[in-house]
C-alpha cells in the first residue's frame, strides 16, 4: 500500500519476510507465493491470503467477510496518532486557496473511490460546506496519490486529501514530489491500514501472526524504524466504525458523493 520509493518497497518485503521466517521456525508454513502486483480488492478476497495490508475503507465496505484483522501498524510521522492516521489537504502554492471553503467550485483529485484517505475523509472535510449535494466543480480520479500531488502541483486539479504516511514517505524518500505544495490541514482521524490474512487461514496461523506483530521479536522489531512504525495496534472491527461515522456524518449532511 506504500511503495512509494523502492527502499520503502524493501522495507515491507523484509518485514514480511521476517514474520514468514516466525511461521516456517515453527513450521507452520512452507512455500508461499508473493504477489508482486495483485489486482484489488480481489486479491483481498482470496480466502488463501496469507498476508496483506488494506485500507479501512474497502475493508468495511467490502472486505469484512473475506479477512481477518491481525493488527494496524501505528506510524510516527506527522499526522498519525498511535494507530490513527489522518488525510493532509494540499493545495497549490499560491493558487488562492488558504481556506477549504475557498476551494468551493474547484477541481478536486482524489485517488479512488474506495480509499479512506482521499475520498471518505475529504467528503467528510468538505460536507459542512457543500450546497444541494455538491461543493467542487468536479472530482478527477487519479489513481494514486502520487497523481493526486502530480494533478494539484501542474493545476489540472486544485485540492487533494493525501494519507499522511504517504505524504510523510515522499518528505523522506522524495521531498521534489511535494515541490510547490502546501497543507490546508488534517481531516478527522480514523484507524490506519491494516494488516490482515485470509477468511480460510487456520485459527492457530492467524494468531501466530498476530502475536508476532504485537510483541516483535528482535529481529522483526529491527526493521520497524526504516518504515517508520512505532509498534502494532490491536484494532478490532469495532474501532473500524469509525470510518463509517466519518461516511455517515457526511451522509447526514446531505453529501453522500463527493462531488
Amino acid at each position: 500500500m506504500y511503495q512509494v520509493s523502492a527502499r520503502v518497497a524493501a522495507g515491507y518485503q523484509a518485514l514480511f519476510e521476517a514474520l514468514l521466517d516466525v511461521l516456517r521456525a515453527e513450521g507452520m508454513v512452507d512455500a508461499v507465493e508473493f504477489e508482486r502486483e495483485p489486482v484489488l480488492p480481489d486479491f483481498w478476497k482470496r480466502p488463501d491470503m496469507l498476508l496483506s495490508q488494506t485500507c479501512g475503507y474497502p475493508y468495511l465496505t467490502q472486505l469484512r467477510e473475506h479477512v481477518h484483522l491481525l493488527a494496524t501498524p501505528a506510524y510516527d510521522l506527522v499526522g498519525c496518532a498511535g494507530a490513527d492516521y489522518a488525510s493532509a489537504i494540499v493545495v497549490r502554492q499560491g493558487g488562492g486557496i488558504a481556506t477549504l471553503a475557498d476551494a468551493r467550485g474547484r477541481v478536486a483529485a482524489a485517488n479512488d473511490i474506495d480509499s479512506n484517505s482521499g475520498m471518505n475523509a475529504l467528503r467528510h472535510a468538505v460536507a459542512p460546506f457543500a450546497r444541494d449535494g455538491r461543493f467542487f466543480s468536479g472530482v478527477t480520479w487519479s489513481g494514486s496519490h502520487r497523481a493526486s500531488l502530480a494533478l494539484v502541483q501542474s493545476g489540472v486539479a486544485d485540492l487533494a486529501a493525501i494519507d499522511c504516511v504517504t505524504l510523510g514517505y515522499l518528505r523522506r524518500e522524495q521531498p521534489a514530489s511535494l515541490e510547490g505544495i502546501a497543507i490546508l490541514g488534517y481531516s478527522a482521524p480514523s484507524p490506519g491500514l491494516p494488516f490482515v490474512t485470509g477468511a480460510a487461514v487456520p485459527d492457530a496461523l492467524r494468531q501466530r501472526l498476530r502475536e508476532a506483530l504485537l510483541a516483535p521479536a528482535a529481529a522483526l522489531a529491527a526493521l520497524l524504524p526504516a518504515l517508520s512504525i512505532g509498534h502494532f495496534a490491536p484494532y478490532t472491527a469495532h474501532d473500524y466504525q469509525r470510518i463509517g461515522a466519518l461516511q455517515a456524518e457526511a451522509h447526514a449532511r446531505g453529501y453522500p458523493h463527493l462531488a
